[in-house]
């Protein structure tokens, strides 16, 4: 908290790929550009954001685009992709900015992400009401 006691909103990294994070950016949020994938979201889990954005690239086989936000949720950490017919795969500022969600774990709808809303008004909000854990 800030001296006067007024909340602080978690920082925002747009990044192209999660792997740009580090320690350092524990408890923000990251929009990346990154698919949701087992090998992506293990950089989240590192770095420990409050939450993590990335692209369901099409999803594919096996789920595989999305499959890293059940690996998250074991470790208690919120994560979400928006559509990749919604934003371009590997441009964070697109996800950011055109992106609408489309899959959440059950931390990042306990955080208010719902499917179907633009990621940029769920960070938005997220950043208006969210002091740093």
């Amino acid at each position: 908290m800030n001296p006067d006691s007024s909340p602080v909103a978690p920082t925002l990294r747009v990044v192209h790929s999660i792997t740009e994070l580090n320690v350092l950016d524990a408890g923000c949020i990251a929009v990346s550009g990154s698919h949701g994938g087992l090998s992506a979201a293990r950089y989240a889990v590192a770095a420990r954001p409050l939450l993590s954005v990335f692209n369901d690239a099409g999803i594919g086989k096996d789920d595989a685009g999305i499959a890293g936000l059940a690996l998250l949720q074991l470790h208690q950490l919120a994560a979400c992709t928006v559509s990749h017919t919604s934003a371009r795969i590997g441009d964070a500022q697109s996800t950011l900015e055109d992106g609408v969600i489309q899959h959440v774990n059950a931390a990042a709808r306990a955080l208010g992400a719902v499917p179907g809303e633009p990621c940029s008004d769920f960070v938005q909000r997220l950043r208006s009401v969210r002091a740093p854990t």
